[in-house]
């Protein structure tokens, strides 16, 4: 990891790379699914996609909507070699380059109804809304939410996952060279994810480490990838369009303050993450109109941040998955010049 310059209020840690699409090499059955016939855990899997990086935004519960999206690109066999996330996107994008369909959208429906998993009771227990220490390693180790661990390692696609250094205000993106083990991933991972207030912080070489939504990006995660030299971006939202984030309340800013007091660089970046992220989004925009990036953008956000009714997540898998079936050709044009 080398450091790259401070934007407004962080630093990077990231390596560079340039990594075309051509054909995808899963053939769609009669009802628009690919077969996807499992390899062998040793044989190295095949991207189809390249040049164009995978950029998945976080969102916590919120990618329900955002798994629905995802395995509609496993299904049709469509690989990146190049897939970066932050926050639950980072979930997202592990479980992607897994090529687990199963695991996708478990982890973010069917896992709400794990009492293990949080919840208020949690919360009260200390264990923090979302309970980190069983939804990353602990539920893989008792068997309730395994990880194909074989496959991710078999996977060639370059994986970048983006955390917070509470007590340096540094960016940090992490590589395959973090990711030598099940329990190293799992703590990045992990990591990426860490809402203030909501999860037990964890920490990663000697650091201890917040949500990767609070450094460069605000939590849009396009940026890793043009800062690796990637020059197209398919990057997949958790925010309807037209949507933008409002300045904190002066009640909101208070509680961050209050929550905040002995960590400046954490307090500034809560505090400045609406402009930033607004600004990021102006970005993507501008990416748009060049031609060199394809938003998906949910139609609909049926679900916040923190929802646990598995009926409900279940709705919003739906309407992503739906969403992605009907996109499909405005996706294949934009990767393969379909």
């Amino acid at each position: 990891m080398t450091d790259q310059p401070q934007r407004e209020d962080d630093s990077t840690e990231r390596i560079d790379e340039k990594p075309h699409a051509t054909q995808p090499d899963g053939a769609p059955t009669e009802d628009g699914e690919a077969t996807l016939a499992p390899k062998a855990p040793h044989e190295p899997l095949e991207n189809n996609v390249h040049n164009v990086a995978l950029v998945i935004e976080g969102g916590a519960m919120r990618a329900s909507y955002v798994s629905g999206l995802v395995n509609v690109l496993l299904e049709q066999g469509i690989y990146f070699d190049y897939v970066c996330g932050i926050s639950a996107g980072a979930t997202v994008a592990t479980n992607y380059v897994s090529r687990d369909m199963t695991r996708t959208k478990r982890s973010f429906v069917d896992f709400a109804a794990n009492p293990q998993m949080g919840g208020v009771k949690s919360f009260l227990h200390k264990h923090g809304f979302f309970n980190a220490d069983y939804d990353y390693l602990g539920c893989i180790e008792d068997g309730s939410m395994s990880f194909d661990w074989e496959a991710f390692q078999a996977n060639p696609a370059r994986v970048c996952i983006q955390a917070f250094q509470r007590d340096t205000g540094r960016t940090v993106v992490w590589e395959r060279d973090h990711m030598q083990t099940l329990e190293q991933l799992m703590a990045c991972v992990r990591a990426s994810s860490t809402m203030p207030g909501i999860m037990k912080p964890i920490e990663v070489d000697g650091q201890i480490m917040l949500d990767g939504s609070l450094g460069e990006g605000a939590g849009l995660p396009n940026h890793i990838a043009e800062d690796n030299g990637i020059e197209r971006l398919f990057v997949i939202t958790s925010r309807p369009a037209g949507y933008r984030k409002y300045e904190l309340s002066a009640v909101k800013r208070r509680a961050v303050i209050r929550m905040m007091k002995d960590y400046p660089y954490a307090r500034n970046a809560l505090l400045t993450r609406p402009k930033r992220y607004n600004e990021e989004l102006a970005h993507l925009a501008e990416l748009e109109k060049e031609g060199r990036a394809l938003v998906v953008r949910p139609q609909e956000m049926p679900v916040t941040r923190t929802t646990r009714d598995v009926k409900e997540l279940e709705h919003a898998y739906l309407l992503g998955h739906e969403q992605g079936i009907a996109e499909l050709p405005r996706w294949r044009k934009f990767l393969f010049g379909e």
